[in-house]
């Protein structure tokens, strides 16, 4: 019997297309509640000019910036609670090999890259919930 051939998938076969995006000076109100209209866990945050990078804000991020420290989500801005850069991927990468990066640079996802522009993202929980991996 002949083992199964490997099928390479890429990045751009099983990400999560559009991206969801927030200004940094936006509240911590206003992206919860554009998280809760996406049904989302995370936004990216807008560059501010062409040299500058992508942020992102995760649920995780308003528990550490705003909930501990009882501060008001009315008056916390994105960019104090955000993390800046994000890891990107190009879409042309061997899903093994962005597994293994986002893996062991301790993140759960990161943004695919096509072009120069920002096409999608990518999560460890997205490769096996979102395909037929197993």
């Amino acid at each position: 019997m002949a083992p199964d051939k490997i099928q390479i998938v890429r990045a751009r076969d099983v990400m999560q297309k559009g991206i969801v995006a927030i200004d940094g000076m936006a509240t911590a109100k206003e992206a919860a509640a554009k998280m809760r209209l996406e049904k989302v866990s995370y936004l990216l945050v807008n560059k501010r000019h062409v040299d500058d990078a992508w942020g992102i804000v995760v649920v995780q991020d308003f528990v550490k910036g705003v909930i501990i420290p009882a501060r008001s989500p009315s008056e916390v801005n994105v960019y104090e609670i955000m993390t800046k850069p994000i890891i990107t991927v190009p879409a042309d990468m061997d899903v093994r090999y962005v597994a293994r990066l986002i893996y062991r640079a301790g993140i759960r996802r990161a943004a695919v890259e096509d072009g120069g522009e920002l096409a999608g993202m990518i999560s460890l929980s997205s490769l096996i919930l979102d395909n037929d991996f197993f």
